[in-house]
């Protein structure tokens, strides 16, 4: 069973992953504390996903790597890299922020399914393809967490992208992603194929080129 420690919680709309950078605004007066806090001690703190006023059991630390901006009222840009992902075992309220006792979640021990694996990542560089974005391979190359470098941009909502973190192992993971982008590519590649025919035609010169 892992160990129990406290961290400094981050309630917010929104899922980080392993290993993900994101930035954060800083503006009110307890999240400041926190984030002085952290700084100070050079530790974490745990960013986890709230809707509707519900928050998630299971969430991702985030260690502090940048503060681009630091404006004059005492607001901060700071930017975040995902560390590894927790459970909330209790509620604490130690400080002007919440805190809580977690542990960390610890992945099976379970031989990665390769041929899986190498067929979502060739369903999601199709997917980047159909986006106009750039495919990079060498992306791909993280053996432990392709899964959540995949899920991060592949069209699931904010509840989706929570249950992908929530979920057990990478496989899990895989198989999940597998099934989601064999539903969501024939609909882009049908959705791309309506566009290139109607920009085709000049009557519909304006007919905007979206984004996924």
């Amino acid at each position: 069973m892992a160990k129990a420690y406290t961290l400094p919680l981050f309630p917010l709309g929104m899922v980080l992953y392993p290993a993900e950078q994101t930035t954060l605004h800083i503006f009110e007066m307890r999240y400041r504390e926190m984030v002085k806090d952290c700084l100070a001690k050079e530790s974490p703190f745990g960013i986890l996903y709230t809707n509707e006023g519900k928050m998630a059991q299971i969430g991702c630390t985030a260690r502090i790597t940048a503060i681009p901006t630091r404006y004059e009222d005492g607001r901060m840009d700071i930017v975040v890299t995902g560390e590894r992902r927790f459970r909330v075992i209790e509620l604490m309220e130690a400080h002007s922020y919440l805190t809580a006792k977690v542990e960390t979640v610890v992945e099976p021990d379970e031989p990665l399914q390769i041929d899986l694996r190498e067929r979502v990542i060739t369903q999601h560089m199709r997917l980047l393809e159909l986006a106009g974005r750039t495919v990079r391979p060498y992306l791909y190359q993280n053996d432990d967490g392709v899964s959540y470098f995949i899920a991060h941009n592949s069209g699931l909502d904010w509840d989706q992208k929570q249950g992908v973190l929530e979920m057990l192992s990478e496989n899990e993971r895989i198989r999940f992603l597998t099934r989601h982008l064999e539903a969501l590519i024939p609909q882009v590649e049908q959705v791309e194929d309506v566009r290139r025919r109607v920009q085709s035609n000049g009557h519909f010169k304006d007919f905007p080129s979206g984004e996924l």
